[in-house]
Parts: structure tokens; C-alpha cells; sequence
């Protein structure tokens, strides 16, 4: 027979009830009251305690924030134009006989710049000469002796008129008296005062004819004028001291009055042409310092505003300006682009921080301060950057405590080996460093007491950022 079956508890649809063990149930009492005890103020201080106590203790250069002089500097972009720029024409029409220049060659003013056959001009300044020399001799003037000290009654024509009718006056006079005395017709009498009057006109026509003649003269004169002028200007020179840009012609070609014959730039002084913001329209001022970096060029050139626009650009809001660059020994280019600093406001100051200090991770700027003697990470929110040098607009007040590199900074004890380090940064716009804070001297870029700060090449701004304050 098998054996009997043991009987089997039923097990209830709403729950099971299984055997605790002491132990377990000795855990759970203790973790109870673990929890309870957690929630006392005095436990928490305790473990806050043991919690410094463990903190490790760590050796670093820190300085305190100050407010530094860092100038209000507006960006702009731009390119460099020459100080003028000429289409030269020729001012009469004619075949090219000769070209004086290439592309590219330094000319000063007034070298010749292209010939035009002068070999009709010259056969116009012969006829105009023997035309002049015609008139001159219907008045009796000699070689030498100006029209303009010519007295017209002193003229050979009208000193012949002049003896014709001083004789008709003589004639009239002697018949007056005949006639008093009955010794001439009265016809004979007439026709001597009319003698009389014909000799007078003649001489007064005579002066007119002699004063037609003078003027005849002067025409004759500017003709011998113009056909020289058209000689010299067969000869195009250059209208300024600069660089052939361009040459249009060739030996043999037929060039119309006005048709371009080169084009001419002058490159010292240069233009830079920039544009700013409308908020800084009223802060731009005649004779501001401008500093241009070239990429082409190692040395920022320093410019000064000469122009400024006397409206915004309805489109895009921004007043445009130009700086005047020098340029003697003609290194710069026109056209290279350029990137521009203007200093509105030399005195702005602003917190400043090297770019050490800075740690960049996710798009987050952050630093390590010092809060009580422990470092803490701190958000911050720069904008500008200058020399290794980045400007702060939130997150650090002055007398904040922070790292000056912040690729050693960890959670922990801080512990300052020598005096705290003065940090200052360059203005770069003026090229004076300014230093705040005790024992501060003079550098190109930064000084730290008793600590060094590594060496950053300048940071390339955010082309997005077109100005800083």
C-alpha cells in the first residue's frame, strides 16, 4: 500500500503567511531604527564632520577677483581701400603712339602714362602761329611788342585817316572864308563841308576797324593756345603719385575722347571701411584709436577715424566709418580684409579672469573658488576675450577666491603655498597693461606672485561676437 498523504494547509486567496526567522527579523528592528536615528540634526553634523575630515587637502595658486581696466571696444569688419582711386581717360581722341607702363608699377605724378600721335597736333600749332602772326602785322605791331600796349589811334590806318580828315578840316575852313567873301559858289561850299564829314567818319571807322583787327588777334592767340594745349594733352600723365591697377590700351589703338586709358590707385595713407552697431553710433567719435589685424599681416596696425557717416544704413542699422591707415613703405595691400578694435570708452573697467582659470565642458564655463577654505565649482558667463584674458558678466563678484588653474581644481581642502597672486590683464586696445591690486607691476600679459600662469596663444573670437564692452 503507499504510503498516506500529509495534510497540506490551504493557502488563502487574500494572503500567505511565511515563518520570520529571528535573524531577519533582528535586521529589519535594526535598520528601523537606523532611520530614525538618521533623521536627528546632531547625527547629521556629526557625519558633515567626518565627511571634512576625510576631505583630501590639496596645494594651489589662487587670486582674488578684482575690477580691472578692460575698454569698452566695439568689432567690426571691413577691408582696406585705397586713399583714391582714378579712371584715367585721354582727354583727346588719336592713335596710341606709345604706353609708358605696366600693371603694378609705381608712377609719381605727373609721368607720362601713354603718347598719342602728335603729328597732327603739331601741324595746327604751325598754322595757328602763322594765322597770329598775320593779324598782328595788319596793325603795325612788331615782333615782340604785346597788342594789349597797342593804343588804336597810333595804328598805321587810322594815322592815315586821321591826316585825311585833319585835310578835309583844313579845306572846309579855308571855304568858309571864300564863302564870307563871296569868292564861292555856294555848291563849291557844300561839297567841301561834305569832304569834311566823309574824312571824319573814315577816321572814326578806321579806330573800329583797328579795334576789330585787336580782337582778331586774341582769337588768333587762343587758336596757338589751344593747339598747344591739345599737343600736351597728347601726352596722358598721372594725376597722383600711386600704382597702375590696371592699363586698357595697346601701341596702335585708336582711343575716343574720355575712353579709359589705365587705372590708378593710391595706396598711402589706405581706407579701412567698417560699420558699428546702432547702440554705439553716438559713442563713435573723430580721431578714436582703431586697431586692425590682418591676417596676412604678424603686427596689428594702429588707424585713427578721419570719416564718419552722417546716417545709419536703413537695412541693416550700423554707422558706417573709415579709418585712415598708414601705409609709407606701401606693404599693405588694397582690398585685404581686416578686422577692427575701436576703444569707445578707454576707462571701462570689468571682471577678469585668465583663460587658465576658465574650464570649459558641455558648453558650460566654469571655475574653481574657494568658499571657507574648500574648493567649490562655479558657472560663470564670459563674452569677451582679449590676450588670454576673458571678461566675465555673471557668476564672480570682486573678492571672490578662485583658482588661478583650474585644471587643478577638485573638491577638497585648499592650501595656499605663498601670497596670493595678483592677476591683471592687458589692454590690449591701448597696448598699456594696468595692473590692480598690491605688489602689481607691469607686464604684456599677465603676472602672478609667487606663482606662474601657463602660457595660452590668444584665442580666436567667436565670430559671432561683434563687439565687447
Amino acid at each position: 500500500m503507499p504510503p498516506p498523504i500529509p495534510d497540506v494547509p490551504a493557502i488563502s486567496n487574500r494572503s500567505a503567511s511565511f515563518p520570520i526567522s529571528a535573524g531577519l527579523a533582528l535586521a529589519v528592528s535594526t535598520a528601523v531604527v537606523l532611520l530614525s536615528a538618521g533623521c536627528r540634526p546632531a547625527d547629521v553634523a556629526d557625519d558633515g564632520a567626518d565627511q571634512s575630515s576625510e576631505m583630501p587637502t590639496i596645494s594651489a595658486d589662487t587670486f582674488t577677483v578684482q575690477l580691472q581696466s578692460w575698454p569698452t571696444i566695439v568689432r567690426s569688419q571691413g577691408s582696406l581701400h585705397p586713399d583714391e582711386h582714378a579712371v584715367v581717360g585721354a582727354k583727346i581722341g588719336g592713335r596710341v603712339d606709345l604706353v609708358h607702363v605696366e600693371i603694378g608699377d609705381f608712377v609719381q605724378q605727373d609721368d607720362p602714362l601713354a603718347t598719342l600721335d602728335q603729328q597732327e597736333t603739331l601741324l595746327r600749332i604751325v598754322q595757328a602761329e602763322a594765322q597770329l602772326l598775320q593779324a598782328r602785322s595788319t596793325v603795325g605791331l612788331l615782333e615782340g611788342q604785346s597788342a594789349d600796349d597797342l593804343d588804336p589811334k597810333n595804328a598805321p590806318p587810322v594815322r592815315e585817316a586821321k591826316a585825311i580828315w585833319d585835310e578835309g578840316v583844313a579845306a572846309f575852313e579855308r571855304a568858309k572864308t571864300l564863302n564870307r567873301r563871296n569868292a564861292m559858289s555856294a555848291a563849291e561850299f557844300e561839297q567841301a563841308a561834305a569832304a569834311e564829314r566823309v574824312s571824319e567818319a573814315q577816321y572814326v571807322s578806321s579806330l573800329n576797324s583797328v579795334a576789330e583787327r585787336l580782337a582778331s588777334i586774341a582769337v588768333r592767340r587762343a587758336e596757338l593756345a589751344i593747339a598747344k594745349q591739345q599737343l600736351a594733352d597728347s601726352v596722358v600723365r598721372a594725376p597722383f603719385t600711386g600704382y597702375i591697377q590696371q592699363r586698357d590700351i595697346a601701341p596702335g589703338t585708336y582711343v575716343a575722347t574720355g575712353q579709359p586709358i589705365a587705372v590708378m590707385v593710391r595706396t598711402s595713407p589706405l581706407r579701412f571701411r567698417g560699420a558699428v552697431p546702432e547702440r554705439h553710433a553716438q559713442a563713435l567719435r573723430l580721431g578714436q584709436e582703431v586697431r586692425l589685424t590682418i591676417q596676412s599681416v604678424e603686427t596689428p596696425s594702429i588707424a585713427t577715424i578721419t570719416r564718419i557717416s552722417p546716417m545709419l544704413d536703413p537695412r541693416s542699422r550700423t554707422l558706417m566709418f573709415e579709418a585712415e591707415v598708414g601705409n609709407d613703405d606701401h606693404q599693405l595691400r588694397s582690398g585685404l580684409f581686416a578686422e577692427a578694435e575701436v576703444v569707445i570708452d578707454p576707462a571701462a573697467q570689468a571682471i577678469v579672469l585668465p583663460e587658465s582659470a576658465v574650464v570649459e565642458f558641455a558648453g558650460n564655463q566654469k571655475v574653481w573658488k574657494v568658499i571657507e577654505g574648500v574648493a567649490a565649482e562655479q558657472t560663470i558667463v564670459t563674452s569677451d576675450r582679449r590676450d588670454g584674458f576673458r571678461r566675465v558678466d555673471d557668476g564672480l563678484v570682486v573678492g571672490d577666491q578662485v583658482f588661478v588653474d583650474g585644471s587643478q581644481g577638485m573638491v577638497a581642502k585648499v592650501s595656499v603655498p605663498g601670497p596670493q597672486a595678483v592677476v591683471a590683464a592687458n589692454e590690449s586696445a591701448t597696448g598699456d597693461s594696468k595692473h590692480l591690486g598690491d605688489g602689481a607691476g607691469k607686464t604684456d600679459a599677465a603676472e602672478v606672485s609667487d606663482s606662474s600662469v601657463p602660457a595660452n596663444s590668444r584665442p580666436q573670437d567667436d565670430p559671432n561676437t561683434r563687439e565687447s564692452s
